[in-house]
């Protein structure tokens, strides 16, 4: 099996998406490890409701050994009242049995987001994506100022993990600074990936 990075995200209007792909592409820029991208299921407000295991389009469902057997982990959601969104919450609230077994431990990680406004809770939603992982004891990446588009952006964009200004419900375009922290916080965690698991 070679060697990937877990792109875990949720979407519902496709900014969050946007940025799980570009953030591939940076992982895809480093040799020897690859980008593997999976969803969540939303959460139905009807508890009989279930979805099926493989959904109908888009990305494919995260399973438990996706998560265990990856080299590093990349967690995205868009913002709920400065938080992550639910059904993310939700998919996390049930990996216990890989804290049980330490199948994360010592595993690069990090952390995006989409918010529909500019002061809309990016950090603290990316600072509570944190917050299971360092549970889960892996190693938590940030974005270093190395990066220029830190100092230049004029929308998304934190140490604390890559974001994007979505402006409002509908999908908007990422800017050129977002695409760029977005790769470089993809080709960071490979990098460590890769130097963590060797």
């Amino acid at each position: 099996m070679s060697a990937y990075v877990l792109v875990l995200y949720y979407s519902r209007n496709g900014s969050t998406l946007e940025m799980a792909k570009q953030i591939a592409r940076g992982i895809e820029q480093v040799s020897g490890i690859e980008a593997r991208l999976r969803t969540v299921p939303a959460v139905s407000t009807t508890t009989e409701a279930t979805a099926p295991e493989i959904p109908d389009s888009g990305a494919v469902y995260c399973s438990a050994d996706d998560l265990k057997h990856c080299a590093g982990l990349i967690l995205g959601s868009p913002t709920r009242f400065g938080n992550m969104a639910a059904p993310l919450k939700y998919f996390l609230d049930g990996t216990s049995t890989h804290w049980l077994n330490g199948d994360l431990i010592n595993k690069p990680a990090a952390v995006f987001t989409s918010t529909s406004t500019l002061h809309g809770g990016q950090e603290t939603t990316l600072l509570s994506m944190m917050l299971p992982l360092l549970h889960q004891g892996m190693v938590i990446a940030g974005i270093p100022y190395s990066e220029p588009g830190l100092n230049t952006t004029l929308t998304g964009g934190s140490p604390y993990g890559a974001s994007h200004f979505a402006h409002g419900d509908k999908p908007t375009k990422l800017s050129a600074d977002e695409i760029d922290l977005c790769q470089a916080l993809g080709k960071r965690v490979a990098t460590l990936a890769l130097k963590l698991n060797s």
